[in-house]
């Protein structure tokens, strides 16, 4: 048996220092951290928008905002079903950024509504990756809901009948949502040259229409050529008649 001296003289028995120690110094558990933020729709998809922004769309996974969240992925599907109805969410809360003032505002229904379509357009020009995903995404949140009526609601004012409305607006948004998408992954000046070349060698005898029109068929800033397809469809929405798929 070992006798130290405790201090002031004290003699006091190893094995009482060695538990007094082990009662004091009680290592600290793993599990002893800061309570984790409880996990939610709207924090999800908050998290997918900052990893969207920074890495790319295609870096919104459920393994990848599990490690974000510091969650496992099982977690995550209890409030998306797939990475795509994620992907549709992460849309819906940008759409939050659309202008709708268009649709309250004064003057012709038609500049009205190119102007709200042309929002929605630019917001996925700054998203390059989102706009191809939104050409197959199906958002059904609160933001896309707003912008579909307001895009009803002006199609209404122009006298649209409410059957050509219906299938008219999808129409509009494939359109809106088409033109940034294909400049998605950047132009390449090398594809527009070499596609101008080929419109230059044509030869009238095999491709008159082609020659005759030649440069002509890529010519026109891309906004210009946008609203006037806005243009086209919106007239033609107005002016066809819906056949077939009549609501039951």
């Amino acid at each position: 048996m070992k006798w130290i001296d405790a201090g002031g003289g004290e003699l006091v028995r190893d094995e009482h220092v060695r538990h007094h120690r082990d009662m004091t110094d009680e290592p600290r558990s793993r599990r002893e951290r800061p309570a984790k933020v409880a996990l939610t729709r709207r924090g999800i998809v908050a998290a997918a928008v900052d990893v969207m922004r920074a890495e790319g769309l295609d870096r919104v996974t459920m393994r990848r905002l599990a490690k974000e969240l510091d969650t496992g992925p099982a977690s995550l599907y209890v409030y998306f079903r797939s990475t795509a109805q994620l992907h549709g969410a992460v849309l819906d809360e940008l759409l939050g950024a659309v202008d709708l003032s268009p649709v309250e505002a004064d003057g012709d229904w038609r500049d009205r509504l190119e102007a709200l379509l042309a929002s929605y357009t630019r917001m996925l020009f700054e998203y390059p990756s989102l706009a191809q995903s939104a050409v197959t995404a199906r958002p059904a949140g609160a933001n896309y809901l707003r912008l579909l009526e307001g895009l009803l609601a002006l199609l209404d004012e122009g006298g649209v009948p409410s059957q050509q409305a219906s299938w008219g607006v999808d129409l509009l948004l494939q359109l809106a949502t088409a033109t940034p998408a294909e400049h998605a992954g950047g132009d390449d000046p090398e594809q527009w040259e070499a596609l101008g070349a080929a419109l230059r060698a044509v030869r009238p005898e095999t491709h008159p229409r082609i020659a005759a029109l030649g440069e002509d068929l890529l010519s026109g800033p891309m906004p210009a050529r946008s609203s006037w397809g806005i243009r086209v469809l919106i007239n033609g929405v107005l002016a066809t008649p819906r056949t077939g798929g009549n609501p039951t």
